[in-house]
């Protein structure tokens, strides 16, 4: 059922027709406040809330208050309320299971039993609301997700070890990094580029000092079978000769104030401009310009900065700059304070928002009410122009900002974390809701990207970053935390390989969930909806249809306790060729869980392929592969075995029967 309040932007999330319904939406009372509209709905004291994607806290939202508005915050504790994207769809699960997706391009308020533990609030402005029925979690989401389209599925070579920091300055850094990988039989795929491979941190150009000859370097190191992916940031520096900036002016394709003149705000390049990506001839014009990279032999990148951030605009810079100077000196602690909020409150403020324009098909529109598409349409520009630049390959490209529809083009990570324990725990509580969301190539940085992890933050988080699809280690001018750089190498190496070890499974349930619609990291409760524990556990995943992990997240731990929703196998391994097997009941159990090992657990009735370790995932072995049993009957498994590049078909799809 569909619902309209206002005149919603359109924001091309939902790519199938559904007609208005008239009346109100069942389930909600109404109430209205000048354009804002309120609906809320009753919670029983047994209904769980999922949902709502990139968020704090866990699995269950309820009790707590979310907004959809895209933020940079890279130090974001339990508090925060908003994140990188707006993943405005969730589901009520108790005395009733439904389904609201609120498909709306600027802000959104979720009360989810905040204000009063008993009631869920929504409030926004100009929105369609599409109301979902559904006999379980999982009939719902796949009811969204056929709505919202097919999640994007990069190459192959994008689900193997990554290894990122910002840092890197030089193609020496770069081969060194890759050098000491390989020395220390490392397993690695992608090697990252940060903003340091830019001429003065403008898009679409290379430091010829720093990068002689980038697309000779990506060459040498594809045959090494290593992918170079760069970063892409979504402001264009200001600067008389750079054509880029003087080609995007000329033909009005950036961002403009209320007079029509380019917005300008400081990010990394200093003075900046906005492409105008809500503009489909400024999109396709931003999108054509990834060719300059793509001609060098690139085939991934990572889009950033595209909340979009605003580190000031002008014009608060110069209304900051004219406090202080007006300020002789500091009487009282007020004068302190106004003369510092001036400055602090530059960045992503949000009347800046307000002051800037986009040119759409619908007519000229403030920002700020269609914010959360800007990173969105930034990485539909690029995959857009993929599709025409070559037709049939699969390009790596992923996301900071995103909101439901990005889904379909490329993926995301979930921005500037911190080498927190409690960023372990949010990496694991996170995937379901995107996964609802369609963001299936989804990953955290491992380790965390601020402040200094430690040898055993880091093998931990690489514990779980082994079922993950975008496994990542990166982090910016703290402590570097290649794995090469700890005592324990010999651990690194057999975690990593446990990671190429489960590709079979993970690549082919990936493939599966997108043209099935499924979600490839599910709550125990949506499998075990009788289970009242199953409810309640907020630290354990379901990973595909055969495993389920239950990840350590605390310091200094030897174990951790976990509950059997039903009858299953613990795996213990230590290497991708070396493994432990023990039935276990159901019921709850302390499972001791060593450093150097990756344990979980295998559903009854299923089965799992594991191939033998490998260097990166060229050279991955699957066609003599061990599976791991767990069934008295025969139990067919799909692989999928395509070439890892281009369109899969139907063809790529190999059904094994796998006896008992």
């Amino acid at each position: 059922m569909k619902y309209r309040f206002g005149r919603p932007f359109p924001t091309d999330a939902v790519i199938k027709q559904v007609p208005l319904s008239s009346g109100s939406p069942a389930h909600f009372s109404l109430s209205r406040e000048g354009e804002l509209v309120t609906l809320s709905y009753p919670l029983s004291e047994g209904d769980a809330v999922y949902g709502l994607g990139e968020q704090m806290r866990g699995m269950n939202k309820r009790g707590w208050r979310y907004e959809s508005w895209n933020l940079d915050d890279p130090i974001h504790h339990e508090s925060r309320t908003n994140l990188y994207g707006a993943h405005n769809f969730f589901l009520v699960f108790g005395r009733e299971c439904f389904g609201v997706f609120v498909d709306c391009a600027g802000r959104v308020e979720f009360d989810v039993g905040f204000t009063d533990r008993n009631v869920l609030a929504v409030t926004a402005k100009d929105f369609d609301l599409y109301l979902f029925e559904g006999a379980s979690p999982l009939e719902i989401v796949r009811e969204f997700r056929a709505l919202i389209g097919r999640s994007y599925i990069p190459p192959k070579w994008a689900f193997g070890f990554a290894q990122s920091r910002w840092g890197y300055k030089t193609e020496a850094d770069i081969r060194e990094v890759y050098e000491n990988y390989e020395k220390a039989g490392l397993p690695l795929d992608m090697l990252f580029l940060d903003i340091d491979y830019m001429e003065r941190f403008k898009d679409f150009t290379v430091d010829k000092t720093r990068f002689p000859d980038l697309k000779a370097f990506s060459a040498e190191m594809k045959k090494k079978n290593i992918r170079l992916v760069p970063i892409i940031d979504a402001a264009v520096k200001v600067e008389k000769g750079y054509p880029v900036y003087e080609e995007g002016k000329k033909k009005g394709y950036f961002c403009t104030d209320e007079k029509g003149k380019p917005f300008i705000a400081g990010v990394w390049p200093g003075n900046s401009v906005l492409p105008d990506v809500l503009n489909p001839e400024a999109r396709r014009w931003f999108g054509r310009k990834y060719k300059i990279l793509l001609d060098k032999g690139i085939e991934g990148f990572w889009n950033d900065m595209n909340e979009p951030v605003l580190f000031y605009s002008e014009a608060g810079l110069k209304e900051a700059l004219r406090l202080a100077s007006e300020t002789k000196e500091i009487a009282c602690l007020d004068d302190y304070e106004r003369v510092s909020h001036a400055f602090f409150s530059l960045q992503n403020n949000d009347d800046d928002y307000r002051t800037f324009y986009h040119e759409t098909e619908n007519g000229r529109i403030v920002h700020e009410a269609v914010h959360n598409l800007y990173g969105y349409n930034m990485t539909r520009a690029a995959a857009e122009y993929f599709a025409e630049y070559a037709p049939k390959k699969r390009f790596l490209i992923f996301s900071r900002s995103s909101c439901v529809g990005m889904h379909r083009y490329g993926g995301i990570w979930t921005g500037d974390n911190s080498a927190w324990w409690s960023h372990l725990l949010l990496n694991l509580q996170q995937l379901p809701g995107l996964n609802m969301c369609g963001f299936l190539f989804a990953g955290a940085d491992l380790g965390g990207f601020g402040g200094d992890t430690t040898e055993e933050l880091l093998l931990r988080w690489l514990a779980l970053g082994v079922f993950v699809p975008l496994m990542r280690n990166h982090c910016n001018g703290s402590r570097p935390q290649e794995c090469y750089r700890f005592t324990r190498t010999d651990v690194f190496r057999n975690i990593l390989g446990i990671r190429y070890s489960l590709l079979p499974y993970l690549y082919s349930e990936f493939v599966r969930c997108a043209f099935e619609n499924d979600m490839l990291f599910k709550p125990l409760s949506f499998c075990y909806p009788e289970d009242r524990r199953a409810a309640t556990v907020e630290d354990q995943l379901l990973v595909g249809d055969s495993l389920m992990i239950a990840p350590v997240y605390t310091q200094n731990a030897a174990g951790r306790y976990v509950y059997l929703p039903e009858r299953m196998k613990l795996i213990r391994m230590k290497a991708g060729d070396r493994f432990t097997e023990q039935v276990l009941e159901k019921g709850e159990y302390y499972i001791p869980v060593a450093l150097d090992e990756v344990v979980f657990f295998l559903r009854s009735g299923k089965v799992l392929p594991l191939a033998k370790p490998a260097k990166n995932t060229a050279e991955l072995d699957e066609k003599n592969l061990t599976w791991v049993k767990f069934t008295e009957t025969p139990v067919q498994f799909t692989l999928c075995r395509d070439g890892g590049t281009s369109e899969i078909g139907k063809e790529d799809f190999e059904t094994v029967t796998v006896e008992p």
